[in-house]
């Protein structure tokens, strides 16, 4: 069966085990690094409604009903989306989902009239860097620089048609969110 790209909201209840296990990943690698209650204030930062159009997005990839894969993105600044919550579930990680996500993302965000994605990570996830490195994301930050000194490091990526629908690799065709 084939993948489902499915354009929801943050408060779908297919959602939840995503962002439980996204909380729990996140405190595993911060603890209380940047807050004192640890990840769930980043977590609870925003309402659902910030990932949602016509602003935001939301993404869910489903397998046999499952959210197995997502992210979204919000409003930034200008004609540039925030990408937030890219996440792929432990067992199926290494299959090139998280790239995937990225370009659904970035489809949609073209879409919605972006132009640009701004996006940050923690020092502690270096798949995530090479990740947005090697999809094209441009670190704004210095390459030398004492990660762990910034704790955020941040990236950027200007869309364009001609690129983001180049990217596709065979990924399953978004659905947009009614």
């Amino acid at each position: 069966m084939a993948d489902l790209y499915l354009f929801t909201r943050s408060d779908d209840p297919r959602a939840a085990p995503m962002l439980a296990d996204l909380l729990r990943e996140y405190d595993s690698r911060y603890g209380t690094l940047f807050d004192p209650q640890g990840a769930a204030v980043e977590m609870n930062r925003y309402a659902p409604r910030v990932f949602a159009p016509p602003g935001g997005n939301f993404l869910l990839v489903l397998r046999d009903g499952q959210a197995i894969a997502g992210g979204a993105f919000m409003p930034w600044q200008g004609d540039s989306a925030e990408f937030k919550r890219i996440w792929t579930h432990p067992a199926y990680r290494r299959q090139g989902l998280a790239g995937e996500v990225l370009q659904a993302l970035e489809r949609q965000a073209l879409r919605q009239g972006y132009r640009r994605v701004y996006l940050t990570t923690g020092y502690r996830q270096p798949e995530a860097v090479a990740l947005y490195l090697r999809h094209g994301y441009r670190a704004l930050f210095a390459p030398d620089a004492d990660h762990e000194a910034l704790k955020t490091l941040p990236f950027e990526k200007w869309l364009d048609r001609a690129t983001t629908a180049s990217a596709r690799h065979g990924a399953a065709q978004a659905s947009p969110c009614l």
